[in-house]
């Protein structure tokens, strides 16, 4: 084929400044580099993020070790801090152009893009394609071996080799991300060998902290001055501070509290490492106010806290379950389920196969909800489970206590919410990316009596998309359930904007290849698009709805 010099491109070229690039360079690969045409493109959510962030988005700045400092001078496409960059990361593409020394991919074949680099480090995330890497919302996208293979040789490029549409397997990567979100294995035990910190407002038991340093003989073990002497038999001394202020940042796998001082814990977070584990015992006492917590520093960051009204940690840790999965008989509360990512976690948990679940889909348009009522309750009733759909302004369920609540919008105060109707030893999933820099008060007292967990996730591995891969080609799940419009190039930007004002109730695709093709939802075909949307299958995007738009894109 014929490659043109110059395409259309979506850029973003400064916080919350998207332009349509009608010339964009079509970069030609180097030695060690594909060049790819976009069949599919997602629009996300965590589009927005970047939308408005820009270059203070962790994964818009430099990347800074896994990859050689001159290989990120020859790739084009590598795009951090302040220059425009290209959104979009829910992709298929197909190869169209390889250098010489490339050896995962070939000229010709279609692959799902995987986007999360995770051993390309930047300063407080990771490199990831459609970010400080160009993403899929151009016509043309460049990418090099050297950034999409991982240091154990898997390629983060996964061939497509089923009859499946694009869209269906484009939508794996929005879908893995949920998948990750249940699936994520969860420590369940101080780290061994770790870094340690003891704070004590409240007088610990000298033998369970001997007890739990002996089990987990951490590598490092911090106190505050006002921590009593360490037991006689253990060999380790502490190191000590004179005071909190003085403990370093970002430094402790494990902080372990006693006692119920508000002011103490939300000075603690900050000592936390990443996915780092606050236990907090509380010994009897109240912290008597709501407590400023880093509701988002679960979900961008990984860290976990865990609580007891007692003095026991181990009862505390107990509370931790293995992995984010939902679990037999739970009542499940899925709140802004009618967005985009709503629908899925409300589809996939319906079709996990976990029995006696009830689902209760939350949001605060009728419309919305609709939508997903057509879609959902099918799959409820065929799968004999519990799927109750309501308003969160007119029909909120009273006295109904969720055993597991999935958040979709980053808002500190649908966390607290979700505790207050949680049941005892209750899983909060933190799904939707509060910034990691947003605390928000928390009743700890509550979350302590109750046993419950928050658990959060960013972003999916390569395991959660294959895993998902595979539940699109044996039938399990049909992802294109969750399309609600469509879109060329032309319509990516009213797009965006569309997803930020939660206009479409669904997934708005971009197919690159359709000149001219606005914004358009699913039912606005029939006048627009009829042999489009004769291929519709009670409403919901096809394969063969697919072929029929791009065929008539061919014609143009």
């Amino acid at each position: 084929m014929q490659i043109p010099s110059t395409q259309q491109a979506v850029q973003l070229v400064g916080p919350d400044q998207l332009q349509l690039n009608k010339a964009k360079a079509v970069h030609q690969p180097g030695p060690h580099q594909i060049l790819c045409r976009v069949d599919v493109c997602g629009l996300c959510f965590s589009d927005l993020k970047l939308l408005k962030q820009f270059s203070a988005h962790v994964r818009k700045t430099p990347i800074l070790s896994g990859i050689a400092e001159s290989a990120l001078k020859e790739i084009a496409s590598y795009v951090p801090n302040e220059a425009p960059t290209v959104p979009g990361h829910e992709a298929v593409v197909t190869v169209v152009a390889a250098g010489p020394g490339v050896t995962h991919c070939k000229v010709g074949g279609r692959y799902l893009v995987q986007t999360d680099y995770r051993w390309l480090r930047t300063a407080n995330s990771n490199g990831a394609f459609g970010y400080n890497l160009e993403g899929a919302l151009q016509e043309y996208v460049l990418l090099d071996e050297r950034v999409y293979v991982a240091p154990d040789g898997q390629s983060m490029m996964i061939p497509i080799t089923s009859d499946k549409s694009s869209s269906a397997l484009a939508l794996c990567e929005p879908w893995a991300c949920v998948e990750d979100a249940y699936v994520v294995t969860e420590r369940q035990t101080l780290k061994t060998g770790g870094r340690l910190l003891i704070v004590a407002d409240a007088k610990p038991d000298a033998c369970i902290v001997d007890k739990l340093l002996k089990a987990t003989a951490p590598q490092q073990f911090a106190c505050v001055s006002s921590f009593p002497p360490p037991p006689a038999a253990l060999t380790m001394q502490p190191e000590k501070f004179s005071d909190l202020a003085a403990v370093p940042e970002n430094t402790f796998d494990d902080i372990l509290y006693f006692g119920a001082n508000a002011d103490t814990v939300e000075k603690l977070f900050a000592k936390l490492t990443g996915h780092g584990l606050l236990v907090i015992c509380q010994c009897g006492m109240k912290f008597g106010r709501p407590v400023t917590t880093a509701v988002g520093r679960v979900h961008y960051g990984g860290i976990r806290i865990v609580g007891t009204p007692g003095s026991e940690p181990s009862d505390a840790l107990r509370s931790i379950p293995p992995t984010g999965e939902i679990r037999k008989g739970d009542k499940i509360n899925v709140i802004g389920a009618g967005g985009p990512m709503g629908v899925m976690h409300v589809v996939r948990n319906l079709c996990q196969g976990v029995p006696g679940v009830s689902i209760y889909a939350g949001d605060l348009s009728d419309e919305r909800l609709a939508a997903l009522t057509a879609i959902a309750d099918p799959i409820a009733q065929k799968n004999n489970l519990g799927y109750h759909p309501y308003n969160a302004k007119t029909s909120a369920p009273a006295g109904v206590t969720f055993n597991y609540a999935a958040v979709m919008a980053p808002v500190p105060a649908l966390v607290a919410a979700a505790l207050a109707q949680a049941a005892t030893r209750g899983i909060i999933n933190i799904f939707a990316g509060i910034p990691a820099t947003v605390s928000g008060p928390i009743d700890l007292d509550l979350y302590c009596a109750k046993g419950c967990y928050f658990v959060g996730t960013s972003g999916s591995t390569l395991d959660d998309m294959l895993a998902l891969k595979r539940k699109v080609e044996n039938g399990q799940l049909d992802t294109n359930v969750s399309v609600a419009a469509i879109s060329g190039l032309e319509g990516a930007i009213e797009g965006i904007r569309a997803v930020e004002k939660q206009q479409i109730p669904g997934k708005i695709l971009v197919y690159p290849a359709c000149k001219g093709l606005g914004l358009t939802p699913l039912p606005s075909l029939g006048k627009t698009q009829p042999q489009v949307f004769q291929a519709l299958e009670n409403g919901l995007w096809t394969k063969r709805a697919e072929q029929a738009l791009l065929a008539a894109a061919d014609k143009k």
